[in-house]
């Protein structure tokens, strides 16, 4: 009897080993232990190129599009971040200019600076819908863009 309870105890244990316990998805680890997120948001912000734009841009529309994680929704402040730099009027020329064909078939408006502009607005709102606790930051941000 006590082999059968110990079977079954490890059995448990290594089932559960497979379950992701984590609210949001950042992406993939890496090497370093940092997510992608992370290494790709400090690549663009260290030393910012337009290889790490169109990078960002497509890290940002997966993490948006397949949420995964608990929750299932884009983690705290992705819609937000991504919002805002589609919304920057160079991030669209910069793309237009140097996204790999891969990249730019995340999207499937070509007029990407009209595209990014509504898309970025509504990142916004989606923001403030997932997190109602980021409508005293994102509210006035969305009224600036909205006005442009």
């Amino acid at each position: 009897m006590r082999k059968i309870l110990l079977l079954i105890l490890f059995a448990v244990c290594l089932s559960s080993c497979g379950v992701s316990t984590s609210l949001y998805n950042w992406g993939s680890l890496g090497l370093s232990g940092t997510s992608a997120y992370e290494q790709l948001a400090y690549k663009n912000f260290d030393k910012q190129s337009p290889k790490s734009v169109c990078g960002l841009v497509s890290m940002y529309e997966g993490l948006v599009t397949k949420p995964g994680g608990l929750r299932q929704v884009p983690p705290p402040g992705i819609c937000a971040e991504y919002g805002y730099l589609l919304l920057l009027p160079e991030t669209a020329v910069t793309f237009n200019e140097n996204a790999t064909d891969v990249q730019k078939k995340l999207f499937t408006s070509i007029e990407y600076s009209t595209f990014f502009r509504e898309y970025g607005l509504e990142l916004m709102a989606k923001e403030m819908e997932y997190y109602p606790e980021s409508t005293q930051f994102i509210k006035p941000l969305l009224e600036r863009f909205s006005k442009r």
